[in-house]
């Protein structure tokens, strides 16, 4: 497995896998499908339980697009509505920057905590809080990458 199907793997992994996906994901394409089709409403249930910052509701909004309020009607669905393109695409990628603030850091717990934490590099706003925009998300990914190679500045 290169680093790429790794990545994917970790980032499935976190929305629930199999459980969740029904199959495995091992590539940009697979990941790209499902987004395609929308979550099953469960990615999210295995999100928040996987990722304990998002269980505060201003944190879980600004990652997924969904407030915390909708959130927990649909978790008391029979069947959970499934999420949009758009929800899935954030959701994706909120799991995928865990993923690499989590590689970068050495740990879940470390990555969670320099996503609320405000940086220098990012005009001492906190990495959540730039998850809203592709801009926002882009920087917060461009500093992690920055963080890997030594460079903070």
């Amino acid at each position: 497995m290169h680093d790429g199907e790794a990545t994917i793997a970790r980032v499935a992994d976190l929305l629930g896998g199999l459980t969740t996906f029904k199959r495995p994901l091992t590539s940009a394409l697979d990941a790209h499908e499902v987004i395609l089709s929308g979550f099953p409403g469960n990615a999210l249930v295995h999100l928040a339980t996987n990722v304990a910052m998002i269980r505060r509701p201003e944190s879980f909004e600004k990652a997924t697009g969904i407030s915390l309020r909708t959130f927990q009607r649909r978790k008391k669905e029979a069947v959970p509505k499934r999420l949009s393109q758009e929800q899935s695409g954030r959701a994706w990628k909120f799991a995928e920057i865990v993923g690499k603030a989590t590689e970068v850091l050495g740990s879940q717990e470390e990555a969670e905590r320099f996503l609320e934490r405000p940086a220098i590099a990012l005009d001492q706003r906190r990495p959540i809080d730039l998850l809203s925009t592709p801009a926002g998300v882009e920087l917060v990914e461009d500093h992690l990458e920055r963080m890997r190679y030594g460079v903070y500045a």
